[in-house]
């Protein structure tokens, strides 16, 4: 009876404390829920829930302290202890979590590249798939990802493709028999049939034993970027053979006689039907299987773009709309009623994929 009588008496005491608790709860579960339904609401949504997610379980600790039903001195030193807690985690873990969060505030701040971009970090090369607090995500040439600390991002070169366009270029060395002109114009060709833009073509290096050329053009489609490396060699191939040149290695040498006429090129495929199935073989866009999460996530990123300023556009069209009339009025309500219309869409889509992604 005694006990009970006590905990009645003590319980006002905890009502603060039981207050903060639910407070606190309260607050991370509707912010986890907003983050969800915003998950690809713009680029750095993931970085901020990470960092928000982090301020509120410290704030939380420091309220539970505050509203504890103990002496002030008790408090004091709860608070103390915390600090000191806090400040050999971040000494002992400079070099890895914090140094990291620090990178990727620095990398969010400088924006050098987002979601979606093609990257070269040293010997890496990829599409970003995604940024979060402590590290950044890339997917491989080999669709393998690759997750790199953000402290070595900040650390190293990194060498970001412009979504206006790139130089796509290569390299081949060849024989001194063979005029320049001759190869310029069939390398030009070559950069032509790959929908390169302005190509041109520079002698790079005069060997002993060959000339290194390269050419180089520019692809505005920078999505395309693998395929039109591919495309390039595949088109210097033919427009090199087509021209009677050969490409063979400065010690070429077979152990069979040879006349002065014979030239090391294949037989194209249009002479031995072999044209047809090589373009069956290839008709699938490498870019499509492997870069598929990064390009799904700069999809889904620029949905969450095109959500925001939906939603923008709404709020000006409902302003306007109180304030006009007539044919101006319906006109209003049709574009209205429109971008409400893709803005659900839009909002359908990013929760389902959001759903599929938690299942």
């Amino acid at each position: 009876m005694n006990i009970v009588q006590n905990v009645y008496e003590s319980l006002p005491r905890f009502i603060p404390l039981l207050a903060v608790l639910v407070f606190t709860i309260g607050i991370v579960t509707l912010v986890q829920w907003i983050m969800r339904r915003r998950a690809f609401s713009s680029s750095g949504s993931r970085f901020r829930y990470q960092a928000m997610s982090v301020l509120l379980a410290v704030a939380g600790i420091i309220l539970v302290i505050l509203t504890l039903p103990i002496s002030e001195e008790t408090r004091g030193d709860l608070l103390g202890l915390l600090g000191i807690t806090l400040t050999v985690i971040v000494a002992m873990s400079a070099t890895t979590v914090v140094a990291n969060a620090m990178a990727g505030l620095m990398l969010r701040l400088v924006r050098s590249f987002q979601t979606g971009d093609f990257v070269r970090v040293g010997e890496l090369f990829g599409r970003v798939s995604d940024q979060g607090l402590f590290h950044t995500e890339i997917q491989t040439e080999d669709s393998d990802l690759t997750t790199l600390p953000n402290t070595f991002l900040v650390s190293n070169p990194v060498t970001v493709v412009r979504s206006s366009g790139t130089i796509v270029s290569a390299t081949v060395s060849l024989g001194y028999n063979v005029h320049h002109a001759k190869i310029e114009s069939a390398l030009v060709e070559a950069a032509k049939e790959t929908n390169l833009d302005k190509p041109f073509v520079q002698i790079r290096d005069l060997a002993d034993w060959s000339v290194t050329y390269r050419v180089a053009g520019f692809l505005s489609e920078v999505k395309q970027l693998v395929s039109a490396r591919s495309a390039l060699r595949v088109n210097m191939l033919d427009k090199l053979h087509e021209a009677g040149i050969e490409i063979v290695s400065p010690s070429f040498m077979y152990q069979r006689q040879q006349s002065e006429s014979t030239r090391m090129v294949p037989v194209t495929p249009s002479q031995t039907g072999a044209h047809e199935a090589a373009g069956a073989s290839t008709s699938a866009e490498p870019e499509d299987i492997v870069f598929d999460k990064a390009q799904r996530a700069e999809d889904l990123e620029q949905l969450g773009s095109e959500r925001s300023e939906l939603v923008e556009s709404i709020k000006e069209l409902e302003g306007r709309l109180a304030h006009s009339e007539g044919q101006e009025k319906d006109k209003l309500g049709q574009e209205l009623s429109k971008q409400r219309r893709r803005k659900e869409s839009i909002e359908r889509f990013l929760e389902s994929v959001d759903k599929d992604d938690n299942d």
